[in-house]
């Protein structure tokens, strides 16, 4: 895998950067900047910070930040907004918004994995108004239509 530079700014230097935790990962961890642990209770949302910012190479990418997946099952705490969005221009320290969907508080401890971090590809849309679209199988089936729940 060809691995392509994204310049990353230091806000606060007990910030970790961004790391990989295998050579087969996907997306680089996120770490809170915590002063003092931060207990959630659950259906409580915090915004946590990172201390990084980043710089994306150029509008052809985006960086999508998700949830960690043993945070979310084992505990419950998951993004407050499921996925978020760093767009490209964007130059602002990288926070973390989290809620506890579990049913007992959670405590983050300063320096814990919060996040996971992915840059990938992206176009835009040039959105043309059409009066007519082209048919296909599932036609207008929504929710549950393909038989699969």
């Amino acid at each position: 895998m060809e691995a392509k530079t994204v310049k990353y700014k230091v806000l606060d230097p007990r910030a970790k950067a961004p790391a990989y935790a295998t050579a087969g990962a996907a997306a680089a961890d996120l770490c809170a900047l915590l002063d003092a642990p931060l207990t959630l209770a659950p259906g409580q949302r915090a915004t946590v910070p990172t201390g990084i910012a980043i710089e994306l190479p150029d509008a052809n990418c985006v960086a999508l930040l998700y949830a960690r997946s043993g945070l979310a099952i084992k505990h419950g705490l998951t993004l407050s907004n499921c996925v978020g969005v760093i767009d490209s221009d964007y130059r602002g320290e990288i926070r973390v918004g989290l809620v506890n969907l579990g049913d007992a508080p959670y405590t983050i401890a300063p320096g814990e994995r919060i996040g996971q971090l992915c840059i990938t590809p992206v176009w835009q849309a040039a959105f043309v108004q059409a009066d007519e679209l082209g048919g296909t199988a599932r036609g207008e089936g929504g929710f549950g239509s393909t038989g699969r729940l």
